[in-house]
């Protein structure tokens, strides 16, 4: 009873060391006497007791690995505390198990090695401003080198850019005074268009009134120009009227009255304005006169 209690439990022992049944994403890599044999997939395996046996065990899932902080010198001779993360998988179990004692170490002492050697090419301002093609130089170095560890390196992404308090202080004094001369010309080109709105203001304004004021003088000299036309156009046809009316009959009768009695009438005037009465010395004079411009009507 005893040897067959015996013989079940090196029968259940035998049957565990046996059956290996592999997880989703994980790679298991079995030794034969101590030597490399296979790697087992998901799912149910089987394994010889005590001749082979599951040496690694490797999980095929991204692993992101922090990188602890280091100082980096850049090209300016500016510490610069730096920190990043790392993430990797592993592609072939074979050379993840054989290929290096620590990957995991190999590959963050590796990105800090790269890290220092990629900032130190590069001025201060510009690691800030290049930080896609700091972690781009890293990444490709890494894959190079990981590529015998059975390991391909994904990304690498850069934390933390960390530089002394006083580069901060000198920095944000410079962003301060940047900002201020930014304010200053943004003013100043407020004021320059303001001057410029003004100026354009009353240049509009001055040719607006110098339009007016010449329309006005048009206006005006038509208006005393159509006032010429009138009153010439009246004067004439006046004078039509009168000549028609001297050449009816008894019109140059008419006529000759009515200049003397002008004449009579400018004598009288000049009677009046004056102390001295001024009387013709022959008063045949007015006849004549009124004789003479009868003449001169006659004429025209």
């Amino acid at each position: 009873m005893e040897i067959a209690l015996v013989l079940a439990v090196i029968a259940i022992i035998f049957v565990m060391k046996t059956i290996k049944i592999v997880p989703q994403q994980h790679a298991w890599v079995v030794e034969r006497l101590g030597k490399y044999d296979r790697t087992l997939t998901p799912g149910l395996s089987f394994v010889v007791p005590f001749i082979e046996r599951v040496a690694y065990r490797h999980s095929l899932k991204e692993v992101p690995l922090d990188v602890p902080s280091q100082v980096c010198i850049t090209k300016d001779n500016t510490q610069l505390q730096v920190d990043g993360i790392i993430y990797f998988q592993v592609t072939d179990p074979m050379r993840a198990s054989y290929g290096s004692s620590n990957y995991v170490l190999a590959i963050t002492q590796l990105a800090q090695t790269l890290l220092r050697s990629v900032i130190g090419k590069m001025e201060l301002d510009k690691t800030f401003e290049e930080r896609d093609a700091i972690n781009a130089s890293v990444v490709s170095a890494l894959d190079e080198a990981a590529a015998n560890w059975g390991v391909k390196v994904l990304r690498y992404e850069i934390k933390d850019l960390t530089p002394p308090q006083e580069i901060l202080r000198s920095m944000q004094a410079q962003i301060t005074a940047e900002r201020e001369k930014r304010a200053l010309i943004a003013a100043s080109e407020g004021r320059k268009q303001e001057q410029i709105n003004i100026a354009t203001g009353e240049r509009e304004a001055s040719i607006a009134r110098s339009e007016g004021e010449r329309q006005a003088e048009i206006n005006k000299a038509q208006g005393e120009a159509a006032a010429i036309v009138a009153v010439a156009d009246a004067t004439a046809d006046a004078i039509r009227k009168v000549a028609q009316a001297i050449q009816s009959p008894g019109g140059v009768q008419a006529v000759q009255l009515k200049v003397a009695e002008k004449a009579v009438e400018a004598y009288g005037q000049l009677a009046q304005k004056n102390n001295t009465m001024i009387v013709p010395g022959n008063m045949t004079e007015v006849s004549a006169l009124i004789g003479t411009a009868m003449a001169l009507m006659k004429k025209g």
